[in-house]
């Protein structure tokens, strides 16, 4: 190595240890963990908590709202199925009622023509033996 080197890193050592000593041996000031670093730790703490909390608020929130939801829909569906009971029921009675008039009906008229039969004659009462006479010749 070349002389001119080596002198040149003796002086860069010393240099390097001057500073180290008057930096070390300078007074220095120490802060301790004050209020700024304090308030900071308590301020993401209580940032973190209502966070956390308003993640929960919300999910629970959004539970409420679908079980409500799920009630609308089963109230509605349950109205929905009372609709269409009320319309069947209501379409047997109409089909029960006009059975029972077509009974009515058809019993009326099995009545008039009883009626008919009963009261209406063919011959007159004095010729009723000549009729029955004839009721079994029909030749003519």
């Amino acid at each position: 190595m070349h002389p001119e080197l080596i002198k040149a890193l003796g002086e860069f050592r010393l240099s390097v240890h001057a500073w180290s000593e008057a930096a070390y041996g300078r007074s220095r000031r120490v802060e301790a963990p004050g209020r700024r670093r304090v308030w900071r730790l308590a301020a993401g703490w209580a940032l973190g908590f209502f966070l956390v909390a308003g993640g929960a608020s919300a999910g629970i929130w959004e539970h409420h709202q679908h079980q409500q939801q799920m009630k609308i829909a089963a109230a509605h569906a349950a109205a929905q199925q009372r609709l269409a009971a009320q319309q069947r029921l209501a379409a047997q009675q109409r089909e029960q009622q006009a059975r029972q008039e077509k009974e009515d009906l058809l019993a009326r008229e099995d009545l008039l023509a009883k009626v008919d039969k009963d009261v209406s004659r063919q011959v007159p009462a004095a010729m009723e033996p000549l009729g029955q006479m004839m009721a079994g010749d029909e030749s003519w």
